[in-house]
């Protein structure tokens, strides 16, 4: 025990003082505060600007509806959203015009401009032409506005007479509502948020570390340090003081951001709810017990994943045999990844529950259950269950794998190779 201590301290300590693990550990979460903080002091201090733009409707009798929608549009320092400085209804010349509108729009002296077909009430689709590609918010608000005035025109073309277009096209906005052990919330993509957000954690994560621990095999073999280790101390003791020294830095790192992003998000949601008292969607609850079985899936796999990886760097002799050998362990994990669409369709479906009980995926999809939909608790631990079986069966085959690799040199083993090192006493 007390040579397994000086490994894991060893581990620990190589790594947490180092230059590079500082500034990750520092810079990611402030360079992510900054960045959004940079967003937030562009979007204060940028002006925002009211749209020019000209309408040619060739249809006849929409273009002064369009207008009169989109002039009710307000920017958030009250001016208008939309000036429109030109209507055209079923223009003379549509090719002569459109060239116009389009030699104002390159010299920006206008926009955009709506071009609406003569057949749009037969479904042909008009066009809005601007400059910036990426007008997405303002082709959502022109699109709207399109969409009222075409239902508006068909009206009255069946005899119905609109007085009140806004009440008449009155948006019912459904509220989705979460039904929870504790009573009900409201659902506007938070739990789907906290969902993916924990799964992307999980997947870098193990994903990171598991190939720490297996460059860390890897660099000692390559410089003979393991020689030297091996004469004083257990192959397993050797290979468990990597995994938990390695496991450690890990969760030193993840406990910095965690705190830093705790306290970032209650810094956020106290502005928001000071900005909008009334808005109830700032609301982002983590339920302890999710933090609680993400702590615990994330230990599982990481145990899982760092013993595979672990015996990967020490079956082989280089960077370049350790990139090749490790794509079978590397995909498991990508695939428990892409995965998890399945399971956020439908958490309790069949196919789901089996897909969360397989131990190479569980560490993301079970927790992705437990965070969309709670399931039975003799599920979560069967899951568990078969996550430590399979560990500990693989930590096995590892050690043994590591115990004869650890000192070979020369070419990449054969898979025939590592399962005849499995059987060696």
């Amino acid at each position: 025990m007390p040579k397994l201590w000086f490994v894991i301290k060893r581990e620990y300590l190589t790594r947490v003082f180092t230059k590079g693990f500082i500034i990750s550990t520092v810079a990611i979460p402030a360079f992510i505060i900054g960045i959004i903080a940079f967003q937030f002091f562009v979007a204060e201090k940028q002006p925002a600007r009211t749209q020019t733009i000209a309408i040619v409707d060739e249809a006849g009798q929409l273009g002064n509806l369009i207008e009169s929608l989109l002039t009710k549009q307000k920017l958030p320092d009250g001016k208008p959203a939309f000036a429109v400085v030109q209507i055209q209804e079923q223009p003379r010349d549509p090719q002569e015009l459109r060239a116009h509108l389009t030699t104002l729009t390159r010299a920006h002296r206008l926009s955009g401009y709506l071009w609406i077909p003569r057949g749009i009430l037969a479904g042909e689709k008009p066009q809005f032409v601007v400059r910036n590609p990426g007008a997405f918010m303002t082709l959502e608000t022109i699109n709207h506005a399109v969409t009222n005035a075409v239902i508006a025109r068909l009206l009255q073309s069946k005899g119905v007479s609109v007085q009140n277009l806004s009440t008449l096209l009155h948006n019912a906005d459904v509220r989705l509502i979460h039904l929870t052990s504790k009573g009900e919330s409201e659902e506007k993509g938070q739990i789907y948020a906290v969902a993916i957000g924990m799964a992307t954690i999980l997947y870098g994560s193990l994903l990171m570390y598991g190939i720490t621990t297996m460059r860390s095999v890897l660099e000692e073999k390559t410089t003979r340090i393991m020689e030297i280790l091996i004469s004083s101390i257990q192959p397993f003791e050797l290979l468990a003081g990597k995994i938990l020294g390695v496991a450690a830095v890990g969760l030193t790192q993840f406990l910095i951001w965690a705190v830093s992003a705790g306290l970032l998000a209650a810094y956020g949601l106290s502005m928001a709810r000071t900005m909008r008292p009334s808005d109830s969607g700032f609301n982002v609850h983590l339920p302890p017990v999710l933090l609680a079985f993400g702590v615990v899936y994330f230990i599982g796999g990481y145990f899982l994943f760092a013993s595979m990886y672990a015996a990967i760097g020490s079956a082989v002799s280089s960077e370049q045999d350790a990139q090749q050998l490790q794509m079978p362990v590397t995909l498991l994990l990508v695939a428990s990844f892409f995965l998890f669409s399945i399971v956020m369709s439908d958490p309790n479906s069949p196919v789901s529950i089996a897909l969360s009980m397989i131990p190479f995926f569980s560490p993301i999809l079970m927790v992705m259950r437990i965070a969309l939909q709670t399931p039975p608790l003799w599920q979560i631990a069967l899951s568990l269950v078969l996550l430590a079986l399979t560990t500990l069966g693989v930590t096995y085959a590892s050690a043994r794998i590591y115990r004869v690799g650890v000192l070979m040199y020369g070419k990449r083993p054969s898979f025939i190779e590592l399962l005849r090192w499995l059987r060696y006493s």
